[in-house]
C-alpha cells in the first residue's frame, strides 16, 4: 500500500512540475513571438520593451562587443537598424528552452532576417528571468 501511495504522490508531483514547465516555456515563447511581431512592424521600442529587462544591468553580447544597459542596447538597435529595409523580417527558430528554476530559463535558438538584398542569420543564447511584469531577457549573446 505504501508503494502505491508513494507512486501516486510522485506522479502528482511530476505532473505538477511538468505543467509549470510547460506554462513557463509557453510564456517565454509568447514573449519571443511578440518581439518578432513588433520587429516586423518596424517597432524597435516595442521589441525592446516586450522582451528585455529595463535595467542598466541588462547585458548584450555580439561578436567582441559587450553592451550594458537597456537604453544603450536600444540605441544600438536603432543605430544599426535605422530603416525598414535594414530590419527586414525577423524569424526565431530552433528554440530550446531550459528552465533553471521557477524564475529563470536559458533559450538557445536561431535568428534570421529576410531582406531584399540578403538574409543574415545566426545563433543566440538568451537568459530569461521572471519578473512581476513577466519573463524578460537579462542577458543576450547573439552571433
Amino acid at each position: 500500500m505504501k508503494i502505491i501511495f508513494s507512486f501516486i504522490i510522485l506522479t502528482f508531483v511530476f505532473t505538477t512540475v511538468s505543467a509549470q514547465n510547460d506554462k513557463a516555456s509557453a510564456a517565454i515563447r509568447k514573449v519571443m513571438d511578440d518581439q518578432a511581431a513588433a520587429w516586423n512592424r518596424g517597432d524597435i521600442d516595442a521589441f525592446m520593451s516586450i522582451g528585455y529587462w529595463q535595467s542598466e544591468k541588462l547585458t548584450f553580447i555580439s561578436g567582441t562587443k559587450v553592451t550594458r544597459g537597456w537604453q544603450q542596447t536600444l540605441d544600438n538597435y536603432k543605430k544599426g537598424y535605422d530603416s525598414r529595409a535594414k530590419m527586414g523580417i525577423l524569424t526565431f527558430s530552433d528554440l530550446e528552452i531550459t528552465l533553471l528554476g521557477k524564475d529563470a530559463a536559458v533559450v538557445l535558438g536561431s535568428w534570421s532576417l529576410k531582406r531584399e538584398t540578403d538574409a543574415p542569420g545566426g545563433k543566440f543564447t538568451l537568459t530569461f528571468r521572471k519578473f512581476k511584469e513577466g519573463w524578460r531577457i537579462i542577458m543576450d549573446h547573439t552571433s
